[in-house]
């Protein structure tokens, strides 16, 4: 199957969600929950589909317009220098897509547990893991996620001995899996 196959069937899907749930009272509660989240997961896919389209017309635009003959000179010029760019985003916009379309893994939608805990070297080893703490706080808080304290032993100079969280969120396993 070529990428346009793959491309094209899961812009059919997407096109047949957004059908289904548009008639959402005809399905039971957890048939609609699940669709929408097959839905909410082609979205960035599609989006990117269409992208990757726009920038090849675009593409066959600008050629069109550096091949015509009617085209004054200062018009050429520019069309060269759009397809110079058209031409250094295709890839990336390529690559975005294939990253989009590698199979996902079952986990990666789950929450997870932060543990940190303080290594050898006494009080700057507690000072530290609580930097890398608040440091996993705040990015959580910037994703979105729900930070919950689950227990936290400090030391005499605000550092920290050992300190737990629970991550919930969109996405959280898939981002901290490899932390």
């Amino acid at each position: 199957m070529s990428l346009d196959d793959k491309l094209q069937r899961v812009t059919s899907r997407f096109d047949e969600l957004s059908s289904l749930l548009a008639r959402a009272d005809a399905l039971p509660p957890a048939e609609f929950a699940r669709l929408s989240k097959e839905y909410s997961d082609l979205s960035p896919v599609v989006d990117a589909i269409a992208q990757l389209h726009r920038a090849k017309a675009e593409t066959t635009q600008m050629e069109q317009l550096i091949n015509d003959g009617t085209t004054d000179a200062e018009m050429r010029d520019l069309a060269r220098e759009e397809l110079l760019a058209l031409k250094r985003r295709l890839p990336q916009l390529q690559d975005r897509l294939q990253l989009f379309l590698l199979p996902k893994d079952a986990a990666d939608e789950k929450n997870a547990i932060l543990e940190v805990r303080a290594g050898t070297g006494g009080e700057e080893a507690a000072l530290f893991a609580a930097d890398l703490y608040r440091m996993y706080q705040r990015y959580a808080e910037l994703r979105g996620w729900r930070f919950e304290v689950m227990s936290i032993s400090e030391t005499g100079l605000g550092g920290y001995k050992e300190a737990t969280a629970g991550i919930a969120g969109n996405g959280v396993f898939a981002r901290l899996k490899f932390e």
